[in-house]
Order: C-alpha cells, then sequence, then structure tokens
C-alpha cells in the first residue's frame, strides 16, 4: 500500500541519529585523554556527558572501558568510519573482534560500528548480525546497547523479518521503557504489515497522542488500520476530526474523501472533492481520477463525470489513451439523461483497444446492435472474440446476425 516505503524512511532517519561515529570517538579519546599532557582543551570537550537518552532503562551499564592495547586499533576504525572508508572500517572491526585481548567493550564498539559501515554498503544481512554481536558482548553504554537493539529491529522489519523484527521491538520497548512516538509508529507499522489491525490501534494511536506535529502518513495509517478493523466508523470520525482542524490542507480533504469512499458515503466524498476541484485543487491525474471515480459512483452524477474528464483531457491531466477514463466516459454518456449514444459509442470505441480482454468489445458491439449498425456491431463482436470474453455465445449470436 500506500505505506511500503515508511520503513525505509523511518530507520534512515533514526540511524541518522543513532551513528556512533561522533559519541564513540569521545568517549574513545576520553579514555586516552590522561595519557595526553596537552589534552586540557580536548578533555573538556570529551569528559561532557552524553545525553542520557534511556533514563528509565532497566539495564545496569557495564563499567568497562576499552582496553589500553586496543587503543590505536580502535582510533584506526573510529577513524576511518567517520572518514566514510567502510570497507576499511569492516577489516578493522574483524580485526579487533578476532583479538585476544579485545574486552567486551572493545567488540561492542567494533560490532557497532562494523554494523553501520554494513549497513551503508547495502548489506543489511551482515549488519543484523553484527548488532547480535554488539548485544552479545553488552559492553557499550545504554545510548549505544539500546540504539543497537533498534536498529536491528527496524533492519529485520526492512528485510521482511516481521515478526522478529516486532519480537526485538518488544525487547526494546520492555527494557528501555520509552514511549517515543517515532519509535512506537514502527512498532505500529509492523503490527499493519502483520494484518494484527486491532493491536496496532492503540499503539498508532499512542504515537500520534504523543508526538508534537504527527505526520500526515501516521494518520493515515491508523484510519487504515481501524478500516480494516471493521472500525469504519472510527476510522471516518478520525479522517472528518483532521480535516476539520485543516480546512485549508488537501492531504486532509484527500484522506476525508477516501474515508467516506470506503465507507460507502460516496454522497459525502463527492461533496468533499467538488470543493476541492471548485477551487482549484486538483492538479494531477491521480485527483482527477479519484473525483471521476467517486462521480462514476454516486447516482445522478453522469454529467459530473464527463465534465471532469474532458476538463482533464483538455488539459493534458487525463491521458486520451487511458482506459478507465474511456470506459468512465463512456457509460457516464450512455446512462445519462437524456442519453447521448452517439458520443458513448465514440468513447467505447477508443476503450475497447486499451481493454485486457474482449468485454468492452462486446459491451460497444451490443450498443451498436441496439442502434441498428449492424456491420460495426458485427465487427465490434469479432474483435470481443479475439481478444477473450466469458459470453462468447453472445458474441457469435451478434456476428451471426442477418
Amino acid at each position: 500500500m500506500i505505506f511500503s516505503n515508511h520503513k525505509q524512511a523511518v530507520l534512515t532517519v533514526l540511524i541518522a541519529t543513532a551513528l556512533g561515529g561522533v559519541v564513540v570517538t569521545d568517549a574513545v579519546a576520553q579514555s586516552r585523554s590522561a595519557d595526553r599532557s596537552n589534552s586540557d582543551r580536548r578533555g573538556s570537550k570529551n569528559t561532557a556527558k552524553a545525553e542520557v537518552m534511556f533514563p528509565n532503562a532497566t539495564r545496569e551499564e557495564p563499567a568497562a572501558k576499552s582496553s589500553p592495547k586496543l587503543g590505536k586499533d580502535l582510533q584506526k576504525m573510529i577513524d576511518s568510519y567517520n572518514d566514510q572508508k567502510f570497507p576499511e572500517t569492516l577489516t578493522a572491526a574483524n580485526a579487533i573482534l578476532a583479538n585476544s585481548a579485545a574486552n567486551n567493550y572493545d567488540k561492542s564498539l567494533a560490532a557497532q560500528l562494523a554494523a553501520q559501515a554494513a549497513y551503508n554498503q547495502d548489506d543489511s544481512a551482515a549488519a543484523i548480525k553484527y548488532l547480535d554481536q554488539v548485544l552479545e558482548f553488552n559492553g557499550l553504554d545504554n545510548n549505544g546497547h539500546y540504539q543497537s537493539l533498534l536498529m536491528k529491529a527496524q533492519l529485520q522489519i526492512q528485510e521482511d523479518q516481521t515478526e522478529a523484527g516486532l519480537a526485538t521491538l518488544d525487547k526494546y520497548f520492555a527494557e528501555t521503557k520509552s514511549a517515543k512516538p517515532e519509535e512506537l509508529i514502527i512498532k505500529g507499522q509492523a503490527l499493519y504489515q502483520l494484518e494484527r489491525y486491532q493491536e496496532a490501534i492503540p499503539v498508532l494511536k499512542q504515537a500520534i497522542a504523543g508526538a508534537t506535529e504527527p505526520k500526515d502518513n501516521w494518520n493515515q495509517l491508523l484510519m487504515a488500520a481501524m478500516s480494516e478493523a471493521g472500525q469504519t466508523g472510527e476510522a471516518v470520525a478520525q479522517a472528518e476530526a483532521i480535516a476539520a482542524r485543516n480546512p485549508d490542507d488537501k492531504k486532509a480533504q484527500m484522506n476525508l474523501a477516501s474515508m467516506y469512499m470506503q465507507a460507502d458515503q460516496m454522497g459525502k466524498a463527492a461533496d468533499v472533492m467538488t470543493k476541492l476541484y471548485a477551487s482549484g485543487k486538483l492538479t494531477d491525474e491521480r485527483e482527477y481520477k479519484q473525483l471521476y471515480s467517486i462521480y462514476a459512483n454516486t447516482e445522478g452524477k453522469e454529467q459530473d463525470v464527463i465534465k471532469v474528464i474532458t476538463d482533464g483531457q483538455s488539459k493534458g491531466i487525463l491521458k486520451p489513451d487511458d482506459y478507465q477514463a474511456q470506459l468512465a466516459l463512456a457509460q457516464a454518456y450512455y446512462y445519462s439523461e437524456p442519453a447521448q449514444t452517439g458520443k458513448a459509442i465514440e468513447a467505447w470505441q477508443k476503450a475497447a483497444p486499451l481493454s485486457k480482454d474482449g468485454e468492452t468489445y462486446l459491451n460497444l458491439a451490443r450498443v451498436l446492435h441496439a442502434e441498428g449498425r449492424t456491420s460495426e456491431a458485427k465487427a465490434a463482436a469479432q474483435q470481443a472474440l479475439a481478444k477473450g470474453v466469458k459470453n462468447q455465445a453472445d458474441a457469435k449470436k451478434i456476428i451471426n446476425l442477418k
């Protein structure tokens, strides 16, 4: 659905804030600053405490620091990462991981940067394995440890390991007690993907309620979950509330129209879209298609279908070889009062060659036959058979007309 790129977007944002390079460099430099006689200026920066990102975490932070023997190796790895030399980062990290002199902190740090380097080289599978090592060695502070756990969950979900990713997320939330909206939304998305809509709804509500400015697609996801869970009324109410708060926001109004359509309230959907159309806010093909589709499914709106499609075609918004538009136009002309059969036939003649099968040709043949245009009806019926139709008997009956 509309939400298929969301995981990657969330992952990128969070990894950007979770990169270990700067924080890790400071931590390692701090452990070595006592050995430097000229470290006063650097020490004032490096000894500043990092922000505590997980104040309610249940995990007790380990006291381990980097091994003096690995200082140069660690700094070399960090420098290569900060210089975005990811193959060199991986080589250095793997060497530290294999070094018997490395302690748990050294190995955790090496695995963390190896995971980041692997991710930056589009190797998510390797990144997940390195993150497992970060968690296994358990040597980082809570900031690094839990950011690694969150990154693992996101990568699992991105790699379609959704069940496993959700389990990792549950562990993350249980241990950190985090209620950050941008993290809760990941869980809500995962539950939605697993079709666990009833479980997704409260998580999504919590994320939206906790955000200063919830993203539009968060609200869309909540409404979609409500709709899939059979809570159409609540989904509509949610869309109405958002639209009421944002009367000039086209996306909010479009979402409301979509929810009315899903609730089979075509009249209300038509009202919303008509206002947008009248104010000149509908500007692309998808929006025009949504509008004429609503009209086509609303009784007595044939003239509106015709108006929107012909307007869209004249502006180049709707393509002349668009099958659905031509078919909707044909039906609108045919069922309008009074019927405009000639124009309907012209539209069907444009739509039929664009159809994936012969059903449109067969409908054209029936209309032509009813209008007494027998030779054209026979030709259309022949085309219908050639492209394939379910009711071959009807097509053959028209072909055999005398």
